[in-house]
């Protein structure tokens, strides 16, 4: 694997084989010494040009697992904010010996770029860019359904076939959305996107999904996942709901609907969750919930990527030994 940029290029046997390296890092984690010395004198560059804590953290502690040197790259209070391009960024992580780049960034399609300008030999890896893709969400995501649907040591080498997902919020504004819509197919799961009118993309009926704009209906199909979208409020430019009690009343799961739910329909967030929007309490603290899960799986899933992108075949065997 050279680069991940997105989900939709992913094949099912190219996604399983990350799934599958993530059960093994996360066989690693339950251990004392949780360190492996796969990518020692690797060099991974977190460059985020976008705020973010959980995945910033998350591809830190899955490089420093890995014992890879890790370099985090804030674009405040860096050379960007005095104008400093994209390009002589990207010479400078090269003159630094970056053998890997993990680019969050606000506008669609910069990691492609990054990766397919000839500025860097490194590795690129999308960690989210602007609303078209977040590839490692979609990953953990599945990790975590994955495990929810076999149990974590039957789950290696099996897809999702038959899986039924709503996707329920700001799909307009979601990357993490794309990026589930077309994993969760490559993988067999069915995927049903729940959302206002205005918050469904125009290109929808390209995509791997049916839409409804009822939450009330997806939830009477009784899916076995159920992912509620935060509310992107910084995305919008416009009014997209009347307001967010009116948004919350049509398409929060309240604990009305949260008790409509059939018991083993699993409740997922990307987080960060808006409570009493898109929310309650009720179903975010359920043990039905992944929210911690996922966030935990998420480390694995990432060490899986890096180590895949990084050492690949050349250290399986060492790797195992180290298990």
């Amino acid at each position: 694997m050279r680069h991940l940029l997105d989900t939709r290029s992913l094949t099912r046997d190219e996604a399983i084989r990350i799934l599958d390296v993530a059960e093994d890092m996360a066989a690693t984690q339950s251990r004392q010494v949780k360190k492996l010395p796969t990518l020692r004198g690797k060099t991974v560059v977190n460059l985020f040009f976008e705020d973010s804590t959980r995945t910033r953290i998350s591809f830190e502690a899955a490089a420093k697992r890995l014992s890879a040197d890790v370099i985090n790259f804030s674009a405040k209070g860096s050379s960007v904010s005095k104008g400093e391009t994209l390009q002589d960024t990207a010479q400078t992580l090269e003159a630094m010996g970056a053998d890997a780049v993990v680019v969050r960034h606000g506008a669609s399609g910069a990691p492609r770029t990054l990766a397919a300008s000839g500025w860097i030999d490194a590795g690129v890896v999308n960690a989210g860019d602007g609303t078209h893709e977040h590839p490692t969400q979609a990953l953990l995501d599945a990790f975590t359904m994955r495990r929810r649907r076999y149990g974590a040591d039957a789950s290696r080498g099996r897809d999702l076939a038959g899986y039924r997902v709503a996707i329920v919020g700001d799909v307009l504004h979601s990357r993490v959305a794309r990026s589930n819509v077309w994993l969760l197919d490559a993988l067999g799961a069915d995927v049903t996107l729940v959302a206002p009118p205005t918050l469904v993309p125009q290109d929808v009926s390209l995509w791997p999904a049916r839409v409804v704009y009822s939450l009330d209906e997806a939830i009477d199909a009784a899916p076995d996942a159920l992912m509620m979208l935060r509310i992107q409020t910084e995305r919008m430019s416009g009014s997209f709901f009347p307001s967010e009690r009116e948004y919350a009343r049509l398409w929060g799961l309240d604990p009305v609907r949260f008790q409509k739910l059939p018991n083993d329909t699993i409740v997922m967030h990307p987080g960060p969750m808006n409570r009493g929007l898109e929310i309650c309490a009720a179903a975010a603290d359920s043990p039905r919930a992944t929210v911690r899960e996922q966030v935990a799986n998420g480390v694995s899933v990432r060490m899986a990527v890096l180590y895949l992108l990084l050492a690949g075949e050349h250290t399986e065997t060492e790797t195992k030994e180290d298990r």
